[in-house]
């Protein structure tokens, strides 16, 4: 599979990353394992890095379902919940919009797209400069 997550649970916190050819399939199976995960919580902010991604499935109704149904599993109406994506210029970054746009009128949510690693750990309040150096930090 070309992704994986990891919950970092001293940071409240999962990772979810893509790489090479992203298919919705792929996007599925992550989300039920991290929904079936006994370290899940609700309250956890996510870090979704999309920058090695090559290519992505272009199947727009199938990513506005997916989106739909992992909002109705992740999102709690009564909480704020954070979703910060890191791509890079070229296929990452049009999903990475999508994402923005899937999830940018929910009440609650906040979005943010960054292409500058540091940028995207400060804003989850963490004071690594890259990802890399987060996840040596937790191994």
């Amino acid at each position: 599979m070309p992704g994986g997550y990891r919950i970092l649970p001293a940071h409240g916190l999962v990772y979810v990353e893509y790489e090479g050819f992203a298919t919705l399939a792929d996007a599925r199976g992550l989300y039920g394992a991290y929904m079936a995960d006994p370290e899940r919580r609700p309250e956890q902010k996510q870090l979704i890095n999309l920058a090695r991604i090559d290519d992505w499935e272009r199947d727009l109704v199938g990513l506005m379902q997916f989106q739909a149904d992992a909002a109705a599993g992740i999102y709690v109406e009564e909480q704020s919940m954070m979703m910060v994506i890191h791509a890079a210029p070229g296929p990452s970054m049009k999903l990475a919009r999508h994402f923005v746009d899937a999830w940018s009128d929910v009440a609650g949510m906040v979005v943010t797209l960054q292409t500058d690693e540091a940028a995207a750990l400060s804003i989850l309040g963490l004071r690594e400069e890259s990802i890399a150096e987060l996840l040596h930090s937790v191994a």
